[in-house]
C-alpha cells in the first residue's frame, strides 16, 4: 500500500513509519524540515518536505495514497502570541480540504481522550473541533479516529519537581485513574487501522496502563531511588497560577488547567470507560526505565 505519514518523525510517527516500512509498505512521511530528509530515507520512507499550510502541498502528497495518518504537530505553549485553537481548527481544515481535494479514502486520524465533549475538556477542545472537521468529508471517506490516553512521557514534566520538593503536585493526583499509554502502542494501533479497509467511520482508544497517580509516582519513585514518591493534589487556582509564574500562556495554562481538572472529576475518560480498550503491551515500569535514565542525566 501507498500511505502517508504526517508528523516527521515524531513519537508516534517514527515507530509507526519503521512498522510500515518492515510490513513491505511505501512510506511517504511530510516533515517541515529539510534536514530529517536523511533519516527518513535511511528508515526506508521518502520525505516529503513542506509545509501543513500549504495546501497545493498536502493536495500533491496525498494524490495516490491508499491511507493516510494525520496529526496536529504540538506548538510553543509559551508563545503568548498563539490561539491554539484557531491553530488546530485550520489545520483540520488544510487537512480536510486536501484529503478531499486528492481523493483520499481511508484516513487515520490522531485524536484524544476528552475530544467526544466540547465542554470542560480544555485544550483538548481542540482535538474534538478536528474530529467534527474531517467527519464533514464525504462518507466516501472512511476514518478511524484514534483517541489516546495520558502519554506517559508527559511524566518528564515532573521530574524537576521531582528533584527539588520529592513529590509531584498537580490538579489531579492522589487516587485519581490515570489510563497511561506509551507511543509505541498507538503506533501500533494506528498501523493496524491504516491496513484496514472498514466500510464505516469509527473511533479507537488506545491505553497501555491504567494506575492511581499514587501508583504512578510510586514506580516512578523506585525507578529512580525514592520509593516513597507522592503525589499530591492541588487546586485548580495553585496549578494555574504555578503555569502562568513559568511563563506560559495564560489562556492555554486555563486549557491545561480544565483538562486537568477533567481528569480528576472523570470527565475526560467517560467515553473512555463506555468503549474500554484492550490494554496495550508497553506498561509504566518499561517507561520508568527511560525517565531514570533522563531524570539523572540531567540531574
Amino acid at each position: 500500500m501507498n500511505i502517508v505519514v504526517t508528523g516527521s518523525l515524531g513519537h508516534i510517527s517514527k515507530p509507526l513509519t519503521r512498522e510500515l516500512v518492515e510490513k513491505g509498505h511505501s512510506v511517504t512521511v511530510v516533515s517541515s524540515n529539510p534536514e530529517r530528509q536523511k533519516v527518513i530515507g535511511e528508515i526506508g520512507a521518502s520525505a516529503a518536505i513542506g509545509s501543513l499550510e500549504d495546501i497545493n502541498f498536502l493536495v500533491n502528497t496525498f494524490t495516490g495514497a491508499d491511507s493516510v495518518y494525520t496529526m496536529v504537530p504540538p506548538n510553543n505553549y509559551f508563545d503568548h502570541n498563539l490561539d491554539l485553537l484557531a491553530y488546530y481548527r485550520r489545520l483540520g481544515h488544510n487537512y480536510a480540504q486536501s484529503i478531499e481535494q486528492a481523493g483520499v479514502k481511508r484516513v487515520v486520524n490522531l485524536s484524544s481522550i476528552g475530544a467526544h465533549t466540547e465542554k470542560g475538556n480544555g485544550i483538548l477542545r481542540n482535538a474534538h473541533d478536528v474530529e467534527g472537521i474531517l467527519n464533514k468529508l464525504p462518507l466516501t471517506t472512511t476514518i478511524t479516529h484514534i483517541r489516546p490516553t495520558s502519554f506517559y512521557y508527559n511524566l518528564y514534566a515532573y521530574a524537576d519537581m521531582i528533584k527539588n520538593l520529592d513529590y509531584i503536585a498537580a490538579n489531579y493526583g492522589d487516587d485519581d485513574i490515570v489510563p497511561w499509554v506509551s507511543p509505541g502502542d498507538i503506533a501500533s494501533a494506528v498501523v493496524e487501522e491504516l491496513l484496514a479497509l472498514p466500510s464505516a467511520r469509527s473511533v479507537r482508544y488506545v491505553c497501555s496502563e491504567e494506575l492511581t497517580c499514587n501508583q504512578t509516582a510510586q514506580v516512578l519513585g523506585e525507578a529512580i531511588g525514592k520509593p516513597g514518591l507522592k503525589w499530591m493534589t492541588i487546586t485548580d487556582e495553585q496549578m494555574e497560577n504555578e503555569l502562568v509564574a513559568a511563563g506560559m500562556n495564560p489562556t492555554i495554562a486555563a486549557g491545561l488547567v480544565e483538562m486537568y481538572a477533567g481528569l480528576h472529576s472523570g470527565l475526560l475518560a467517560e467515553d473512555y470507560y463506555r468503549n474500554r480498550p484492550r490494554l496495550g503491551k508497553v506498561k509504566l515500569t518499561d517507561f520508568a526505565k527511560e525517565f531514570s535514565k533522563a531524570y539523572f542525566q540531567n540531574k
